[in-house]
């Protein structure tokens, strides 16, 4: 067991933040909530500059809720969730959906492996064997997500077959990490967060598990943005071949005006 690594198989329960990023989700953010808290886990909703009902919906169903004056998007989003789980002594995050797709009985599985491999980041996967294989997205989105799979798994070392995935727990240093300098590009909260993972050594594991359809709303994944990511992506992790790993982290302390 690395230093890096040192107690992340002994994380509690109670130290288990549920990060809900939402934008315009008021359809389907109280249904997730009340499942993640009927589980026993606190749930955050970051919501992302939504112009409907989100935060509203979210509190009357036990959230705590952060409102976002402007649309970060889902990175931004999620380094502001990662800051506030830091800054309030939670020592691992379980990113979840608000589009009702990940299914919060899941998260055991998460934190179990979490535990079991001692890992920093753990995956959800649509792909892995014996779950979902024929879960159904577009040619172009399908052709780009493989391609992603592949580059995921050489920058981590371990076979990764979802790198897309959202539904995600993120623990230890790592978190720290990510709550400095997550990245907020589009979709950069996927690939790129694997690859810088990877590149600073910190162990990546990922499991099957159930996604659900989305029932409501749209996915921003088109065939064109699709297509356009796995450019800019590609040139994003290369170019990160010449950033320091970087040990930049947001602790504890900086709740108590001390930097990091």
């Amino acid at each position: 067991m690395t230093e890096r690594s040192a107690g992340l198989a002994a994380v509690r329960d109670g130290e288990v933040l549920v990060v809900i990023p939402a934008f315009n989700e008021e359809q389907s953010v109280g249904r997730v909530v009340e499942q993640v808290r009927s589980l026993g886990y606190p749930a955050l909703v970051v919501d992302d500059g939504s112009i409907d009902r989100t935060s509203e919906v979210a509190e009357q169903a036990s959230a705590v809720v952060l409102r976002l004056p402007v649309n970060l998007g889902v990175g931004g989003a999620l380094r502001c969730g990662f800051r506030y789980a830091v800054t309030h002594g939670y020592q691992v995050v379980v990113q979840c959906d608000a589009d009702g797709q990940h299914d919060p009985a899941q998260i055991a599985k998460l934190l179990d492996a979490m535990r079991t491999d001692d890992a920093h980041l753990v995956i959800g996967s649509r792909f892995a064997a014996g779950e979902q294989q024929a879960y159904a997205v577009g040619r172009v989105r399908g052709v780009v997500m493989r391609r992603l799979a592949r580059m995921a798994s050489r920058r981590t070392g371990v076979e990764i077959t979802d790198a897309t995935s959202g539904f995600r727990a993120i623990g230890g240093s790592l978190l720290g990490a990510f709550a400095a300098t997550y990245p907020t590009e589009y979709l950069g909260d996927t690939m790129e967060s694997l690859a810088r993972a990877g590149r600073a050594g910190y162990r990546v594991v990922e499991i099957p598990v159930e996604m659900h359809a989305r029932e409501i709303g749209v996915s921003t994944a088109s065939s064109l943005s699709s297509a356009w990511y796995l450019v800019r992506v590609i040139m994003a992790v290369w170019l990160q071949r010449y950033r320091p790993t970087g040990r930049r982290v947001v602790r504890l302390t900086l709740w108590e005006g001390d930097s990091a």
